[in-house]
């Protein structure tokens, strides 16, 4: 399971320090004391949206297995009353996932078999992908990493070591992908003692970081990791993911403004999924939001089957008519790339 997210957060400050001002080491007590707040309890989240949850066949099994967090600013952009909000239906624990599917494993994309050192997953040419934490600041039911082992493959452990020198031996690898749990999770400082590590291996030539906090906690870009991503040595690309337009509003289009002052390259990945935006009407509102906001539509995933996800499943032949809707109704900049990923193949599978 996840390991809790309070193992790589610093304490919040006393209400006498907390007064003082807007100092880096308090701005950063700020979004980890939010993190801290996230919504934990299905019924409470039930409770703040007007929903009772005889209305819903939410799940405590799938709540066991698999924890509901969700950050509190996400809940606000909830439809209050609403059962089929596309927000909610993201992170609320159903029945639903309890039903064994055929075709649907435990690592949907071959993460285990393309594992190529401590917490480092080696799929592409060119591309090493780390896995910085196992920690996120929300739970989305359709993640394909709900049940990756992450207690044993965090590249975190014994400081980094087994996991740039992994990549430091691999003269091939000249990208470097961050992705977790949500590597942003993670304090500042210790972003900053991975990427000193990462800046002594001659070959890499681009950083990555995959990261949905600043879409579901927009405060986590603040000073000190717009000031950490300045100083970096590499250009980066910041690959955030928003599933619906509604995701989007004045704090998160803030935070995006603060990435690319940072120098950053934004880009989206979406997930297509039954009941959150598999219509053209959605993803065209998702790709115009997004673009408005800085954040260049990159990639629109079809599902990874992972148990537990399968209520989420948009066939192919509807997937590729819906992309083709989108071609038809938006600019070409504006049409993410319809792909899936396939275990074994040499990259990302277009559709």
């Amino acid at each position: 399971m996840i390991p809790a997210a309070q193992a790589s957060l610093q304490q919040a400050p006393s209400p006498a320090s907390a007064a003082v001002g807007p100092t880096p080491s308090a701005a950063g007590a700020r979004w980890q004391a939010l993190w801290r707040d996230a919504v934990r309890d299905p019924r409470e989240l039930l409770a703040l949206l007007g929903l009772s949850d005889a209305a819903l066949a939410l799940s405590d099994a799938a709540a066991a297995q698999f924890p509901l967090r969700v950050p509190r600013g996400f809940v606000a952009r909830m439809r209050h009353g609403d059962p089929n909000d596309p927000l909610l239906r993201q992170v609320l624990p159903l029945d639903e996932e309890m039903r064994p599917m055929p075709g649907f494993s435990l690592d949907a994309v071959g993460d285990g078999a393309a594992k190529a050192g401590h917490g480092v997953i080696r799929k592409y040419n060119g591309r090493a992908l780390l896995i910085a934490t196992g920690s996120c600041a929300i739970h989305c039911r359709y993640c394909f990493r709900r049940h990756f082992p992450y207690a044993e493959e965090t590249a975190a452990a014994g400081g980094w070591r087994d996991a740039v020198a992994a990549i430091g031996a691999d003269a091939g690898i000249d990208e470097v992908i961050l992705s977790g749990g949500d590597p942003w999770s993670l304090a500042t400082p210790k972003l900053e003692e991975l990427t000193e590590a990462l800046a002594q291996v001659p070959h890499l030539k681009r950083l990555r970081i995959h990261t949905r906090l600043p879409v579901v906690l927009p405060e986590r870009v603040d000073a000190a990791l717009q000031a950490w991503l300045e100083r970096l040595p590499w250009p980066v690309a910041v690959v955030l993911h928003a599933n619906h337009a509604n995701e989007f509003d004045a704090e998160v289009e803030a935070a995006a403004r603060r990435l690319r002052v940072s120098g950053a390259t934004l880009l989206n990945q979406a997930v297509l999924l039954r009941g959150v935006n598999d219509s053209v009407e959605a993803l065209a509102a998702l790709s115009e939001r997004s673009y408005a906001a800085g954040v260049l539509p990159y990639y629109l995933h079809q599902l990874d089957r992972v148990q537990g996800s399968a209520h989420f499943e948009v066939g192919d032949e509807r997937a590729r008519a819906l992309h083709r809707q989108l071609a038809a109704r938006l600019s070409g900049y504006l049409v993410p790339k319809l792909v899936r990923e396939v275990a074994g193949d040499p990259g990302k599978r277009p559709l």
